[in-house]
């Protein structure tokens, strides 16, 4: 007899006679109904049991977070709450769990709490399904770049540069950590480590994804990046995951339009393929929002923050326009932001990108054409001297979900800006071939893949998005 999943068997529209289901307990009420839930959906399917059939001592055995495996008649259920249900015919402990000690039991845990049991806490509806949501959209990310022609490429985890010049970065060393070899300056001589120079661990995939991209022409990278910040908000991870294509003989524009069809695309997939999920995760979010003033509330629903995003055009405005609306906007103007917008030039904080999609423009927007000294060295430079070609897509509740431009192609100004800020040429010697050898315009962006997952499921903390967090004192289990 083929073993079920809950999802299958609750998705059945007629009664089946022999039916086989592996989970695990959720409760056990009154010595008859089993909830049961193997992680295939956000919904258990009840196993009813006629204690007089069973012995006591197996009985006992059935605790919360114990693993059995039920066999019986799948039939219309007489009670509520549930279409069909299984009358056990045949029960097996497959694995016990100490009622004294289990901490996932069947009440309201603090998420702090369930961080500190991270290796238990998917068997909570919560996170059970944040992760299929993380699962499904991660699908859906290869799923776009595959059916558009981009070639997936694994960029190293170990590198000898620094992409976004961010400088916090986890060295990588062999050397020993109380007796390192030194130079004749009395530094720490790197010609004696394993990779025979300073290495890290890489803050970003883009450059070597751009190496790629001038003879693939449309590439992607997702994996493992890594930042030494020492944040501990509920927006950072030492540990994240990062998606970046990188396109040849594309514009600006161009790298507009496709991060804004890759957003619809894969936030369309989920809403058509984790419904449940959704809307279970939604009610939990309306819960939330009741705890809080009135002033702190989401104008939106999760579904309808979601549609919001795949149902709206995105708003180009350039970076100069945005100014001008959040320096005479109303927070603005009555001291209500935070952060005041007063001249041309300040980076744009979360307040001010919320304003611009919630308030003032109520859909997505792109803001374009910022600053160059707010703005990595390798965008490129616009014909003013003042501004780059780079691009942010802003979200709701979020602020900004993508970052990108398009990149500096031009040998010449690329050295320079280089040599303006301290940037090696013999550190990006391969890097700056590409602009000798059949340079074009090329763009790319790039996307935390846990700001993604947070949008889509409405969690506020990025720590609850991801297997397990790294953060600053903190790299458990």
């Amino acid at each position: 007899m083929n073993t079920k999943t809950v999802e299958e068997l609750l998705k059945h529209d007629t009664t089946l006679q022999d039916v086989s289901v592996k989970g695990w307990v959720k409760t056990f009420r009154a010595n008859r109904f089993i909830a049961l839930n193997d992680g295939s959906t956000i919904n258990n399917i009840q196993c009813v049991v006629d204690f007089e059939s069973f012995e006591e001592s197996l009985l006992k055995r059935i605790s919360t977070g114990a693993a059995i495996h039920v066999i019986g008649e799948l039939v219309e259920s007489q009670g509520k709450g549930q279409r069909l249900e299984i009358q056990v015919k045949e029960l097996e402990v497959l694995g016990d769990s100490d009622p004294e000690t289990y901490p996932i039991q069947p009440k309201k845990h603090s998420f702090e709490f369930l961080r500190e049991n991270a290796h238990l806490r998917t068997r909570t509806n919560t996170f059970s399904a944040v992760m299929r949501l993380r699962s499904a959209l991660s699908f859906a990310i290869h799923k776009y770049f595959t059916e558009n022609g981009f070639y997936n490429m694994h960029t190293p985890i170990v590198t000898g540069s620094d992409a976004e010049g961010a400088g916090e970065m986890f060295r990588v060393s062999t050397l020993d950590a109380k007796n390192p070899p030194l130079n004749e300056n009395g530094d720490v001589d790197y010609t004696k480590d394993f990779f025979g120079k300073e290495t890290n661990l890489t803050v970003s995939g883009q450059l070597e994804a751009e190496t790629y991209a001038m003879s693939l022409g449309k590439v992607y990278t997702f994996g493992p990046t890594f930042r030494a910040e020492n944040s501990n908000t509920s927006r950072h991870l030492a540990e994240f995951w990062m998606i970046e294509p990188e396109v040849a003989f594309m514009d600006l524009d161009g790298n507009m339009d496709l991060a804004e069809d890759f957003l619809k695309s894969v936030l369309n997939y989920v809403l058509e393929h984790n419904k449940e999920d959704l809307e279970f995760l939604e009610k939990r979010l309306l819960d939330e929002e009741k705890t809080k003033p009135q002033a702190e509330r989401s104008d939106m629903s999760l579904i309808e923050k979601l549609r919001f995003v795949v149902d709206n055009n995105f708003k180009r405005v350039s970076y100069t326009e945005a100014i001008d609306i959040l320096r005479n906007s109303k927070p603005n103007k009555k001291k209500k932001f935070k952060y005041l917008i007063n001249e041309w030039g300040a980076d744009l904080q979360s307040e001010h990108e919320r304003y611009l999609v919630e308030k003032h423009f109520k859909c997505p927007v792109i803001l374009f054409d910022y600053p160059a000294n707010i703005k990595a060295f390798y965008m490129r430079l616009n014909e003013d001297g003042k501004t780059v070609r780079a691009m942010d897509i802003l979200f709701p509740g979020i602020g900004e979900m993508v970052g990108g431009s398009q990149r500096e192609e031009r040998l010449d100004v690329l050295v320079e800006k280089m040599k303006a800020l301290d940037i090696p040429e013999e550190e990006l010697w391969w890097y700056l071939d590409l602009r000798k050898y059949g340079t074009a315009v090329h763009s790319g962006f790039g996307l935390g893949f846990e700001r993604l997952v947070m949008f889509a499921t409405g969690m506020s903390n990025i720590r609850d998005v991801i297997p397990y967090p790294r953060t600053p004192q903190n790299a458990e289990f």
